[in-house]
């Protein structure tokens, strides 16, 4: 392909991959932080058999559910007959690292953790292995019959000794089995929908397991990337004037679509573009890593100064155990420990818009305004929930299903919640915005409309009984009376 394509693939990388390593590694980057006990959120493709084991995947717009395929469709203009598609399937593969002791008779039993006589502590822990499968393909094959390509990865076990014979590090990884099938359409003239489908293969070991037990057979931080010759990619967040129609028509399935790589220069159309990344979080059209951002720090959200600084004020004794659980976290530790003063100076923000931000009179914040979507109302619009009415105001049970729910959601279960809105998604799945009763924070959260959010069928109405308990039990004035300090 031409070299402006690769070049552009080579600057969307660096966005697929923060996608890639999203929570792969949180602060305080130690394996005893509890925050680092539950990982792989995004994106995870697990065998079928497991995923479906009590009722059949329900379809999301982004992957935070467990699920056991992906679906991209997007739309493909085409300026030429030669037309080709570079297809870039990315994931990670698990891989536990076990510390394994010496013993006397030359064999080896496994251990948490070992010291070896320089000081240095090495722990058992899950590591991860990037895995990347890439394919170009010519648009006349893809109309005639699609092109079906094994993605997975093969099992492994490495054995690296640890100094003066203490012991060993070990490193074990299951196969991966996988397959991306691509396929184009006609729509119109020179107006083609592609799909892009990946799918994990393997039968579950034993689909009664824990998820822990089967994330081994799993794509973890499943993405695929998308680059165009001849050809170029539409926009689903805001196609041109005319394809809206054919843009409703694309189903994805467990990612999200947005335009890769840098806009377009001023004047051209800049609903359309050579790149397309597919990810399992929601971005906007030319996500890019912020210029001062000097390395990954695991959370691709532009708190890179709050988490350094952090990152400095860790003790000794909590840096030796971060460096022990994992290589990136050790690398993490070394650019922060090393990063020059003017490097930093440039973490604590820069402007990107002279343009001033507007808070609606409503109190809401901006991106939920009433009468912004036609139709559409999330302070006023129900929902049906067990044949009661549910909206803005009602009380409800959390219960978050117990698979393929977020696995955050997963310790809100059974709690009481009031809902505050119910807004419609693009995939046309509905969501109820909630603030959880006993949240201490939950009056601030509502003002500045950060909520929870759970599907229909992710609650359950409190009946009236239970609604004056849950108010009589979390009435926001008598807390802040009860917290007032005594005079």
């Amino acid at each position: 392909m031409a070299n402006g394509v690769g070049e552009g693939c080579a600057q969307l990388s660096a966005v697929a991959d923060a996608v890639l390593y999203e929570g792969y590694l949180l602060y305080p980057y130690r394996r005893s932080s509890a925050k680092n006990r539950v990982r792989w959120q995004f994106g995870v493709l697990l065998p079928r058999d497991w995923v479906e084991r009590d009722a059949p995947v329900t379809p999301g717009v982004s992957g935070s559910a467990d699920s056991w395929y992906q679906r991209t469709e997007c739309l493909l203009r085409v300026c030429r007959a030669d037309a080709a598609v570079r297809v870039r399937v990315r994931y990670l593969q698990l891989q536990h690292k076990q510390v394994e002791a010496a013993e006397e008779n030359g064999g080896h039993r496994p251990v948490e953790s070992l010291r070896t006589a320089d000081g240095v502590t090495h722990l058992s822990f899950e590591e991860a292995v990037p895995r990347e499968t890439e394919l170009v393909l010519p648009l006349a094959d893809l109309l005639r019959e699609g092109r079906t390509t094994a993605v997975g990865a093969p099992a492994g076990t490495e054995y690296e000794p640890l100094p003066d014979g203490v012991g060993r590090t070990v490193r074990r990884r299951a196969q991966v089995r996988a397959r991306t099938t691509v396929v184009a359409e006609p729509l119109g003239p020179e107006l083609y929908r592609l799909r892009v489908r990946t799918e994990n293969t393997a039968a579950a070991a034993d689909p009664q397991a824990p998820r822990g037990a089967v994330l081994g057979q799993a794509l973890l931080a499943t993405h695929t990337l998308l680059a165009a010759d001849g050809a170029e990619f539409v926009s689903l967040i805001d196609p041109p004037a005319g394809l809206a129609e054919q843009v409703r028509g694309c189903r994805n399935a467990f990612t999200f679509p947005v335009l890769g790589g840098p806009p377009r220069p001023a004047g051209d159309d800049g609903a359309t573009g050579a790149f397309l990344l597919s990810a399992p979080i929601i971005l906007p059209d030319h996500p890019q890593v912020a210029p001062e951002s000097p390395g990954d720090l695991h959370d691709a959200a532009e708190i890179d100064e709050i988490l350094t600084l952090r990152t400095m004020l860790l003790t000794d004794e909590e840096k030796a155990e971060a460096r022990a659980t994992d290589p990136r976290a050790a690398r993490i530790l070394d650019r922060v420990d090393t990063m020059p003063p003017e490097v930093f100076s440039r973490l604590h923000g820069a402007i990107r818009s002279l343009t001033p931000a507007q808070r609606p009179a409503t109190g809401r914040p901006a991106w939920w305004q009433e009468g912004g979507d036609d139709g559409l109302s999330p302070a006023t619009d129900t929902v049906l929930v067990d044949g009661v009415a549910v909206g803005g105001g009602s009380r409800v049970r959390l219960c978050p299903r117990g698979r393929g729910a977020d696995a955050q959601d997963m310790f809100l279960d059974g709690r009481t919640a009031q809902v505050a809105a119910v807004f419609h998604d693009v995939d046309g799945s509905v969501h109820l915005a909630v603030t959880v009763d006993d949240d201490p924070a939950a009056e601030l959260h509502d003002w500045y409309g950060r909520f929870h959010y759970f599907r229909p069928d992710e609650v359950a109405p409190l009946d009236p009984a239970e609604c004056a308990a849950s108010a009589a039990a979390h009435d926001p004035l008598r807390d802040r009376l009860q917290r007032r300090p005594q005079t």
